[in-house]
């Protein structure tokens, strides 16, 4: 597999690497986990204290590779674009394009 030129290359293989719906639930539980520990800790003036919602957030996706994808994070390989997949990825799960996103894929995938 070559390696992406633009985020838009990036996104199949994203997705691909992110096949389980298990997976793709504990990364969004966790990504917006973070945000609310992020908020909380900033809101009440430990900013320092925020920087533990990137582990905890982390911590979650990292868990649901090894367990459910067997797969090694993109965040290793390509933290840039995975921290933008990430955002897309809970951008879609939160307005419900996530299912027909993932199907548009498989679609051409299998074409």
């Amino acid at each position: 597999m070559t390696a992406p030129a633009s985020f838009e290359e990036f996104w199949p293989q994203y997705l691909e690497a992110h096949s389980s719906g298990k997976t793709r639930w504990l990364h969004v539980f966790g990504t917006l986990l973070g945000f609310g520990i992020a908020a909380v800790c900033l809101g009440f003036g430990r900013p320092l204290w925020a920087l533990s919602a990137v582990g905890i957030a982390y911590g979650i996706a990292w868990i649901s590779h090894l367990v459910f994808e067997k797969n090694m994070p993109a965040t290793f390989s390509n933290p840039w674009w995975s921290l933008r997949g990430d955002m897309r990825m809970v951008q879609l799960a939160l307005t419900g394009g996530l299912k027909s996103e993932i199907a548009r894929f498989q679609a051409n995938k299998s074409a």
